[in-house]
Parts: structure tokens; sequence; C-alpha cells
């Protein structure tokens, strides 16, 4: 591929990596010069199941030659038979379809304000990520990525992770919504704790806000639970998701409580490609073949295999100072900044991410081997032992 035609017509918005994938296969992904890879952050998450899972492709691959795109004026069977799969697996509700993680937030975010016009304040977490979209932006707490979109929109505030005292001094009868990440992901891969989620919990109930639980990472099996809330018990009257709803293709969803379910009507709300048939289809795929592998079962004993490796490099590495996390979804918490790690892993031919500057973070697909785990673990030693070498 010639980098410079693209870098000179493709919109400079990311911090490319010089690597062009052109393949995937389960938990491996290969280059344009026919170089292979275990990957173990498909794209944020999105690939719960790996790359091209057979039945989510036989599903897409089917649903192209009927019919790509439903106006949404018109009833939609798959869109209907995916919300009645999400509405079993989580809460009795509704569910709105859209194409990603920044509008369903956007969704929820406008739900809550819409709801009840006296309650305008929205409560986020410090270092939580919600989406790009101004009002997801602004709902984001972590500065640098607000920075130059001034003005952003007013009502919302930041409390600490973690800090239950913090969040009871901030909640009043002014609030419409408390919105959370049960994980935080781009915020260091910080799980929260079940007093924090609990203490949330009373208090929307308490003042009459709305609980809204972003689990576009963590959702569809990523902590070896559907969903995250799930390890809680702490049941949201919101729910955003995207990412690994798909498979692979793009589409994003929040689901809302039976008892606020007409609070957005006709015309409140809307997107032109919000639950299409392909989107769907990939989605009812990615839902039974979760059930038919008992991939939730899988995660979670993978994940602790996964856990307990990431300890011992731990006792091995002084460089490690922690590690964190839930299921497959963990973080490496370095005592220096981690971009060199990511870079020498890659080239090694494994693919992780580093978050927060110093969290080395990786998602692994559900379905991920032990053989996979091993090998991973092994050049992560590698890397961490070269470091220290200097």
């Amino acid at each position: 591929m010639d980098k410079a035609t693209f870098d000179s017509y493709v919109l400079q918005t990311y911090k490319r990596v010089p690597l062009t994938l052109v393949k995937g296969e389960g938990m491996r992904v290969w280059d344009d010069a026919g170089n292979e890879y275990l990957d173990f952050f498909p794209g944020w998450g999105a690939g719960n199941l790996g790359h091209c899972h057979p039945a989510v492709v036989a599903a897409v691959q089917a649903q192209a030659e009927k019919i790509m795109h439903i106006p949404n004026v018109y009833y939609n069977q798959l869109q209907g038979e995916l919300a009645r799969l999400l509405i079993e697996r989580s809460f009795d509700g509704q569910v709105f379809f859209c194409n990603s993680g920044a509008e369903a937030n956007e969704g929820a975010i406008k739900l809550a304000r819409k709801r009840n016009p006296a309650k305008r304040s929205i409560i986020t977490l410090r270092d939580s990520f919600h989406g790009r979209t101004l009002a997801t932006l602004t709902a984001t707490g972590q500065s640098e990525y607000q920075q130059g979109f001034e003005p952003l929109p007013a009502g919302f505030a930041y409390c600490e992770a973690n800090n239950p005292d913090m969040l009871k001094a901030m909640m009043d009868d002014s609030v419409a919504a408390v919105m959370l990440e049960p994980v935080l992901g781009e915020g260091g891969v910080l799980p929260l704790t079940a007093e924090f989620l609990t203490t949330a919990r009373a208090l929307c109930d308490r003042h009459g806000a709305l609980l809204i639980l972003d689990e576009v990472q963590t959702g569809i099996g990523r902590t070896g639970k559907l969903f995250a809330w799930q390890h809680y018990g702490v049941q949201p009257d919101v729910l955003t998701l995207a990412k690994s709803l798909g498979g692979g293709m793009a589409i994003g969803a929040f689901i809302v409580a039976r008892l606020h379910c007409d609070v957005l009507g006709p015309g409140s709300h809307g997107s032109t490609f919000g639950g299409n048939p392909m989107a769907c289809a990939a989605g009812i795929a990615v839902l039974k073949a979760i059930d038919a592998e008992g991939l939730l079962e899988q995660a979670a004993t993978t994940g602790a295999r996964l856990q307990a490796e990431l300890q011992q490099l731990a006792q091995r590495h002084a460089v490690i100072a922690g590690v964190r996390g839930l299921g497959m979804m963990w973080g490496v918490v370095l005592k220096q900044e981690g971009a060199a790690v990511v870079t020498r892993c890659r080239e090694k031919g494994v693919l992780i991410n580093c978050t927060h500057k110093n969290v080395l973070r990786l998602m692994p697909a559900l379905n991920a081997a032990p053989a996979e785990i091993g090998r991973a673990m092994a050049v992560l030693d590698e890397v961490l032992a070269e470091l220290a070498q200097g």
C-alpha cells in the first residue's frame, strides 16, 4: 500500500501505527507484507469473538443478498429480534439502535435531559471516556480531549472514581443522571468498586436521577459476564453498548428500563443507519455464538489465567506497578510510559495498546486459546526484560 497516498487523502485525526492490516482470522491478523500477529487489542474490544468469526461472516453474507438497508419508518424484523435477545439477557425495557458508542451515549444523555426539564446536571467520572461528539466529549472526564472544542455544553460535573463520599457531596435534586463506565477503559483499565456502584445506584434513587452505565467496552462478555453490571448486581436505568455487539460490524445501542421508555417519543431521536439489517444480523450471530460456544464461561476461565500470568510478570519485573482489570480486560500499570513496550511487542508479533500513557491494555477475544495467551505472555516477558536492560 502507498502510505503517502493514504496520508495525502485521509484526514489525519489518528496517530497511525506503521502497519497495514489486510486479513484477520480469530486471534490472528496479517499485514500487507504477509507478517502474522496475535491481536490482543482487536479494535478497542470490538473483536470479542476475534476476527471474522464464521457465524458472523455467514450472517452478514446471507443478509447482504437480501436487503442491506431498511429506513426506520418501516419495520425491521432483525432489529426486533436483536432487541429481544438483548432485553432477555439484561433487564425489562426497550432498545434504540445507532451506529457507535458515542451515538449510544449521546442518546442516553438526551433521554436524561428530556425526562425532567428541572434536572439538567449530569455527573460523570474523572478520567472517563464516553465518545467524541460534542456532548460525549464533554461527558468525558479528560481535558486533553476537550481542548480546542470550547465552548463545551454546560451541565457536566466530574467525580473521582471510587470516591463515594465525593459523589454524595455532588448529588442533589438537580442531577439528571450519573453516567459511569463499570471499568474505565481509556482511564487506565480501572474497575469501579462494588461500594461505589452501589452508592451511585442508591443516590440516583434518592434524588430521582437516572443511572447510566456505559458498557461500550465492557459489554457483550468482555468481563466474563455478558454485562459488567451483572458482577455487582447494580442494574442501570440506561445501558449503552457498541463495539463488540456487531462482531466487527458497526453498531451501537442503548437499553432503556421500561419505566422510562416513553421519554423519547416519535421525532425526538433518530438514526438513518441505526439498526440496519446488516448490523443486526451480525449482532444476532454474536449473541447466539456466545451462548452456543459457552464463551462467557470460557472468558471467565481464560481471564483468570491471564490475570495469574500477568501477576507473575509483575513479580518478575520491577517496572510493573500493578495489574488490574476484570475478565478479559486487563491493564498492566507501569512505572514509566509504555509506548516503547507496545512498539517492541508489535515487532515481535503481538499487538497490544497503551492507555493513560503508562497502562498496557490487553483485551484478547473471549475465545482466545491457552497457547495464544501463553505466546503473548512470553513476548511481553521478553520485552519487559529488554526494557530493564536498557
